[in-house]
């Protein structure tokens, strides 16, 4: 179990009191597993304040803003990959069995490429392969860090550090890709609605042609793309 993927996870989470009563014990995970850097530390530890200080109206409203009310924000990472083509779902149901294989049941209303999902999945993994399949998203983990930068939330420190665990450069070319990408405007409601009028992604086993190996799966992502002790089980949103 790797507590620092954890950390990570229940910070990409739905502001909740139990979140904000657990900033204590978030800070002592990460101090404990010393795989963040201090700068890294100092940044997530603002976050952190910001979650135990802040209203928590205030802050549930500005994680809507950002994540559920701003596609290029979404945290869910195949949206980045796949937008909503057929291969999503393919992809989707990789993922759930590979999830599934590992003893990570998911619920119902879930989504396996949901980032903080992601990572508690990861937290779960030996390091160097939490390692492996952070390196596969690290293009959109940068994309996500850099429009979370220019809006200067201090969400971005979360993405900072993800990169750091990847240790691994992300795609330039897949960055480049991502980078050009709209920064949605979360207070034109009219534009977002245009956004979301996509058509809608099947999911299950004929969600496709073909069916998605995990190595399929591993090629797509790069190409586009259980709780620790002391830490709070993941909040349901």
């Amino acid at each position: 179990m790797t507590k620092t993927l954890k950390v990570l996870s229940l910070l990409l989470t739905y502001p909740t009191a139990e979140l904000q009563s657990s900033a204590p014990a978030l800070r002592a995970a990460l101090a404990e597993d010393g795989l963040v850097l201090p700068a890294q530390i100092t940044g997530l530890g603002r976050l952190l304040d910001e979650l135990e200080r802040d209203d928590l109206y205030d802050l549930q409203e500005r994680y809507v803003l950002l994540f559920d009310r701003t596609r290029s924000l979404s945290l869910h990472l195949f949206e980045h990959v796949y937008g909503e083509s057929r291969d999503r779902g393919a992809a989707m149901v990789d993922l759930a069995q590979e999830h599934a294989r590992r003893g990570l049941a998911i619920g119902a209303r879930e989504l396996p490429d949901f980032l903080p999902l992601f990572l508690e999945f990861l937290s779960i993994l030996p390091l160097a392969e939490a390692r492996a399949w952070l390196a596969q998203t690290a293009h959109i983990i940068a994309a996500l860090r850099q429009r979370l930068r220019k809006r200067r939330s201090s969400y971005a420190a979360v993405f900072k550090a993800i990169e750091s665990l990847a240790k691994a450069p992300p795609s330039e070319a897949g960055l480049a890709a991502l980078i050009p990408v709209e920064d949605d405007d979360p207070d034109d409601l009219e534009a977002l609605d245009r956004a979301w009028e996509d058509a809608p992604v099947t999911f299950g086993p004929n969600a496709g042609a073909e069916t998605c190996s995990r190595d399929r799966l591993i090629s797509k992502v790069r190409a586009g793309l259980r709780p620790a002790p002391d830490v709070n089980p993941l909040p349901q949103r």
